[in-house]
């Protein structure tokens, strides 16, 4: 799935531990399938620091919705739970984080919902007139990645990104590095275990042009012949 991040500048690299906290997910980095969405928000955010505004573009690896190794939650439309979710994660007085998924996507608390959020909070309007107000909104999208091994599952289409690989050593290092996470085995284990497989066997098979394939497409098919 192609994804986009609008900021006021080029994202090739990206840090979690710089991203705003009590944003509608929690801290993270946002990315949405609605280019003209991230385009906006650059074109807004370019304004704030005096520059253009750019829109990064990405490949979402969708497999990561469905893998064991996630722990994520999606909203389809605006909802209860994606309401109370949304203004626990905004409450300022949460200092620490208030979930442990790596994935969430869902609708977006925009400058509109966030002004009548604020009128619900104070108690101006009821739950269910909020809730129906958000019914008839408009639709919006956004997939907040919370974690350093979700960003695992997001590509710099531009190629500049550390996480596109360019060899079959970068790319081992990377699914030897994954392997440790998921399986919680050392390194020498994990480095075993890919370069015994039948996986690693297609990789390193010029004839065969796996390796030209994302690290991540041949990590799930390592899983695959794992029984995972």
């Amino acid at each position: 799935m192609k994804v986009y991040h609008g900021s006021y500048t080029a994202i090739s690299l990206i840090d979690l531990s710089k991203c705003e906290k009590h944003k509608d997910f929690g801290q993270g980095f946002y990315v949405t399938r609605f280019r003209k969405q991230a385009e906006a928000w650059a074109e807004r955010i370019g304004r704030k620091n005096n520059t253009q505004g750019v829109v990064t573009e990405f490949e979402f690896f969708e497999s990561a919705f469905t893998s064991w190794n996630y722990k994520v939650l999606r909203f389809e439309v605006y909802s209860e739970a994606w309401l109370e979710f949304v203004v626990a994660n905004r409450n300022p007085k949460n200092d620490s984080p208030t979930h442990d998924y790596d994935i969430i996507e869902g609708p977006i608390a925009d400058d509109k919902i966030q002004r009548r959020l604020d009128t619900f909070l104070k108690g101006k309007i009821s739950k269910k007139a909020f809730l129906d107000e958000l019914r008839h909104h408009e639709e919006t999208h956004q997939i907040c990645f919370c974690t350093p091994r979700a960003l695992m599952m997001l590509e710099n289409e531009s190629g500049t990104s550390s996480d596109h690989l360019c060899s079959i050593e970068d790319m081992g290092e990377r699914i030897i590095e994954t392997l440790m996470l998921d399986y919680d085995i050392d390194d020498d284990k994990a480095a075993d275990v890919f370069f015994s497989s039948q996986t690693f066997t297609q990789v390193s098979n010029e004839m065969t042009d796996v390796f030209k394939k994302p690290w991540q497409e041949i990590y799930e098919m390592l899983k695959k012949e794992l029984g995972k």
